[in-house]
């Protein structure tokens, strides 16, 4: 598993690699020292895992999360006790208290999933910060994704956050047996559809379940249709 270290602290990154060589299943391919630096390697070295530091000059390990566009596995490492709960509310493996045990960092990388061997990594959840919160959104709950400028509007259960990401950006991501596109500003979940009716001109209208009805242009109605025939 290919992990990047993000740490402000050269000394903390250093004993971080020295314990982490006794994990066979771990591979450190990079360290990062602040969260602009951290967003470049991440997007250079696709690793599996980040070991992140929460407070850093510039901008905390939360900041860089909502700027991910696929998230890796984490896991916080921090001298901070009181980030524990948003840590947990974004998904993450588990929260190191430093000086980091060696006990306490086998168990948690011994926490992780294992990996998947695919293809093509398909995006499977986003972090978006939407006023003072941090969300993680698993994309397989998002029923109806809505382009609004470079952003896009996330239809996901009773919330309405907006990503800061174009909807063609996104959907090069997604998982393309689940999510289709209806027109040039949206794309619906299949697992969300209730109902269909055909519209004038060759349009299809697409009714989600928990709202709203989708019209289907006319090209894209045509492909809809082929790919639900037998």
């Amino acid at each position: 598993m290919k992990a990047l270290i993000v740490d402000d602290e050269p000394l903390a990154r250093r004993e971080l690699r020295r314990l982490l060589a006794r994990e066979p299943s771990v591979e450190v391919v990079g360290e990062a020292e602040h969260v602009e630096d951290a967003r470049r390697q991440v997007a250079a070295l696709d690793p599996d895992l980040i070991f992140l530091d929460v407070e850093m000059p510039g901008g905390t390990g939360f900041d860089l999360l909502v700027q991910l566009d696929h998230v890796p596995h984490v896991i916080f490492t921090t001298a901070y006790d009181q980030h524990a709960v948003r840590a947990f509310d974004v998904g993450a493996v588990d929260y190191l208290l430093k000086p980091i045990e060696p006990e306490r960092l086998a168990a948690a990388v011994a926490r992780l999933p294992k990996p998947r061997l695919t293809a093509v990594a398909t995006l499977e959840r986003l972090f978006v910060r939407d006023g003072g919160r941090c969300l993680v959104v698993p994309l397989h709950e998002v029923r109806l994704l809505e382009a609004e400028g470079n952003y896009v509007r996330l239809y996901w259960g009773h919330e309405r956050p907006l990503v800061g990401r174009s909807l063609a950006h996104l959907e090069s991501r997604l998982d393309a047996q689940r999510f289709v596109r209806a027109s040039r500003g949206r794309i619906f979940n299949l697992d969300f559809v209730e109902s269909l009716e055909d519209g004038d001109g060759g349009r299809l209208h697409v009714q989600l379940r928990g709202g709203p009805e989708v019209e289907v242009s006319r090209r894209q109605a045509r492909t809809f249709r082929a790919r639900l025939s037998p």
